[in-house]
């Protein structure tokens, strides 16, 4: 069976940094499209980042560019996403997600839900002002 685990959520001050990670189990996904979303409370869960299969393709929603980074490593299949100068607007839970198949092209279709088949339980981050 296949899961996903996030971890590095937590509670940090405005202006401060967190490291989310993620860690498949089960399998491997070192030829699929991960990427991570978020979840405000009373809001819809949003597109955060995606990085391709190779690592070397990324995508970030406009309100994180240039303090999020999103990176994986496919030798120990984990993908991070590493959050700076953090915003409490920056407050969600936080998950992983998987492509439904193999050797996808980041585009914009992957800032759609329904393109990923896996999905973690969510990790909170919590940005205080």
């Amino acid at each position: 069976q296949v899961r996903l685990v996030e971890s590095g959520g937590g509670l940090v001050q405005a202006g401060g940094s967190l490291r989310l990670s993620c860690t498949p189990s089960g399998r491997t996904f070192s030829t699929y499209v991960m990427g991570w979303f978020r979840q405000a409370p009373g809001k819809e869960r949003e597109f955060v980042a995606v990085i391709s299969w190779t690592g070397n393709k990324t995508r970030y929603v406009d309100s994180v560019k240039g303090r999020f980074t999103i990176s994986r490593d496919n030798a120990k299949n984990t993908m991070d996403l590493q959050m700076n100068s953090l915003k409490p607007e920056d407050t969600a839970v936080y998950y992983c997600a998987v492509d439904r198949t193999p050797y996808g092209f980041v585009s914009a279709q992957y800032e759609r839900i329904g393109v990923f088949g896996s999905w973690g339980q969510g990790t909170q981050v919590t940005v205080s002002s």
